[in-house]
């Protein structure tokens, strides 16, 4: 499968720099579309369908918010990353809550764009086969759960709604997942959640309560309690040693 990229920016230098960069270092790409304003970025999207979008949040004519509603009311699911000149979080929390992967501050590295890029790409790619083999030895009904629950971290999801997303009832569902995978559902999330953060600590981008509300908790406190869990230690102590 071959993987299309849209790239919207009205800096010139960002969006020609980066689209530059990508064709120069890897052949993944299929199709790189170039939009200098958001309402270009609508009509590439809605014309060609983009598996992955790196929207500037500011544009002219539209936002990058406003392209990512475009893309939800037209029934488009691309992986989406916000680029922002603003440390705001009401951006972060608008992007996140239209389902953005990531939101991430300029300047960028071109080279740290294209790592990303690329991990979005093998995602994308991944073999139906590779995906079967990662769930052998569990049940179609938990592998499902694992797949909704892996997609949705972010979210308030409550044992019903993943059960209904696996086809049985919740009790089933909580026996089969403990059983196979040796976890409950909402400690799972959790960890889902968790090796997330991991991620977001390290770019350092984000404050702690900011990388608490993008990965699904709304108490900083509940948050660090939950890391520390799951780390053996708290996300500060984990950021200070990415850091040495």
């Amino acid at each position: 499968m071959s993987v299309k990229l849209l790239i919207a920016d009205d800096e010139d230098i960002i969006r020609n720099g980066i689209g530059k960069y990508v064709k120069l270092h890897t052949d993944r790409f299929e199709k790189i579309f170039l939009a200098e304003n958001g309402q270009e970025a609508i009509d590439l999207m809605l014309k060609h369908h983009p598996d992955i979008m790196l929207l500037d949040v500011q544009m002219p004519l539209k936002t990058g918010i406003d392209v990512m509603r475009e893309a939800k009311q037209a029934g488009l699911e691309p992986i989406t990353v916000i680029l922002s000149g603003y440390d705001e979080f009401k951006y972060a929390q608008q992007a996140l809550k239209l389902g953005a992967r990531d939101y991430v501050l300029k300047p960028v590295r071109s080279s740290d764009i294209l790592e990303m890029l690329l991990s979005f790409a093998d995602e994308i790619e991944e073999p139906e086969g590779e995906v079967r083999e990662k769930n052998e030895g569990i049940s179609h009904a938990v592998a499902l759960a694992k797949e909704y629950i892996e997609e949705n971290y972010y979210e308030s999801l409550t044992l019903q709604q993943v059960a209904e997303q696996a086809a049985i009832s919740p009790g089933y569902l909580s026996t089969l997942f403990n059983q196979e995978l040796g976890i409950g559902i909402i400690d799972y999330q959790n960890q889902v959640r968790i090796s997330h953060a991991c991620i977001y600590l390290q770019q350092n981008y984000f404050k702690t309560y900011e990388i608490a509300y993008k990965i699904g908790f709304n108490d900083e406190k509940y948050f660090s309690k939950v890391f520390k869990k799951v780390m053996g230690v708290t996300p500060s102590e984990y950021k200070k040693g990415k850091r040495s």
